[in-house]
């Protein structure tokens, strides 16, 4: 089916569809459920018990925050990636007298993500790890609330491929695809000029420097870059926001989702992230989805589609904020958006060895190894050391994944 506006049946003829009517108790599998993403899922979930019920809860190894969720929501199934975590959850179950199932692993993930008794699985695991679970899910013919930007920027035709011929339906649930989902056309097309569509603007908060001069950017702590201005999500997007190659990111995710190409995807900064996305019309018509800075908005709209859900966010008051401001995005101060569009243009594993080389070059800062602007230095060097092939597989992505981290873990030695 892929994405629900591409097809033209909408809701109502497929099972992954049907099962979001309200006489329907939809089962749910939160993949990453102690992160921002999966708190924000279960609190909008226990403001409809009638609709949903949790089903399984995945984490990577945060044992009390899982054994916290595991006695409110008492889930058939817990999975924890570390066995060591699995193992001492498990004991900590027992203990208070729960039934649920505690596995481990990434095959784990993966089976509950496609277990016959899901309906709904919210891909919500930060990082590559969330690849094989969203593939499994889409293979299964699941409703993927997809949160997870790797699986789309590593594997994206593999991914979109996956989801057609496994009758899945796919929502996008990262604000800005959310929005832009929510405004485009529900024609079935391959082509955007072919439904009205003349491009795609993804707004940007600008992050913490916006404001910042060059010669500032280069003394940022972790700290600074970790006080996001508007929006409340773990440390590993946070930095990215800081850096801009969440945007960068999600111009390759609009590319697979919205069938754009580079030159159709628009970035403006648009600090008061209010205006969420907005699509341009071929006839001059801008439309745009606006709210207040919370992602129990977009998670709402995934878990009901059609159907809106009441998620807990207050009105938008648009007299209190008073002006919304636009300006371009400065890519020298911030040359993640630049690698990231040329990552896209080139291709093929491009944006893998992308997203792997920024994967340790976040960690690398987040540890105090290098500077802030280091980041895109290591993103840069290892995509100019690396060959880009044609994508095939989810195993040959997998490879250039680990050869893209170990060549920016060389220069690291180097470098740190």
């Amino acid at each position: 089916m892929g994405l629900v506006y591409m097809d033209n049946t909408l809701a109502g003829t497929r099972p992954s569809l049907m099962a979001a009517s309200k006489d329907v108790i939809q089962s749910v599998a939160i993949l990453g459920a102690t992160g921002t993403i999966g708190m924000q899922t279960l609190n909008v979930i226990a403001q409809h018990p009638e609709r949903f019920q949790v089903f399984a809860l995945t984490a990577n190894s945060n044992i009390k925050s899982m054994l916290d969720l595991c006695l409110q929501y008492v889930p058939k199934y817990a999975v924890m990636l570390q066995p060591n975590a699995a193992s001492e959850l498990a004991s900590q179950l027992k203990i208070h007298g729960l039934d649920t199932i505690v596995l481990h692993g990434e095959e784990a993930l993966a089976e509950v993500a496609a277990h016959p008794q899901v309906d709904i699985v919210m891909a919500a695991i930060v990082g590559a790890a969330g690849l094989h679970p969203a593939m499994a899910a889409a293979h299964a013919g699941k409703r993927i609330l997809l949160a997870n930007k790797e699986t789309l920027v590593m594997a994206g035709n593999l991914f979109m491929q996956a989801i057609e011929e496994g009758g899945a339906t796919l929502l996008p649930i990262d604000s800005e695809h959310n929005a832009i989902f929510q405004v485009m056309p529900r024609q079935r097309s391959k082509n955007l000029a072919e439904i009205g569509v003349r491009r795609i603007l993804l707004t940007a908060s600008g992050g913490p420097f916006r404001n910042a001069s060059l010669s500032e950017m280069q003394a940022v702590t972790r700290a600074e870059a970790l006080n996001h201005p508007n929006w409340v999500m773990g440390p590993k997007i946070t930095i990215d926001s800081a850096s801009m190659m969440n945007k960068g990111l999600e111009v390759i995710e609009a590319h697979w989702l919205f069938n754009a190409s580079a030159a159709q995807i628009d970035v403006i900064v648009h600090p008061q992230s209010v205006i969420h996305s907005m699509v341009e019309y071929s006839d001059g018509s801008v439309l745009a989805q606006l709210g207040n800075p919370d992602m129990r908005t977009p998670i709402a709209y995934g878990l009901g589609f059609p159907d809106r859900l009441e998620s807990g966010v207050s009105s938008l008051d648009l007299l209190k904020i008073g002006r919304l401001d636009f300006s371009e995005p400065d890519l020298v101060r911030f040359p993640c958006l630049r690698l990231a569009y040329d990552a896209l243009n080139a291709g093929g594993t491009a944006p893998a060895i992308l997203n792997a080389a920024n994967e340790i070059a976040v960690e690398a800062f987040l540890a105090d190894q290098i500077r802030f602007m280091d980041i895109p230095s290591m993103i840069e060097s290892v995509l100019a050391a690396s060959q880009f092939e044609s994508v095939t597989s989810t195993e040959q992505i997998v490879m250039v994944d680990a050869d893209a981290r170990f060549t920016a873990r060389q220069w690291l030695k180097t470098h740190a």
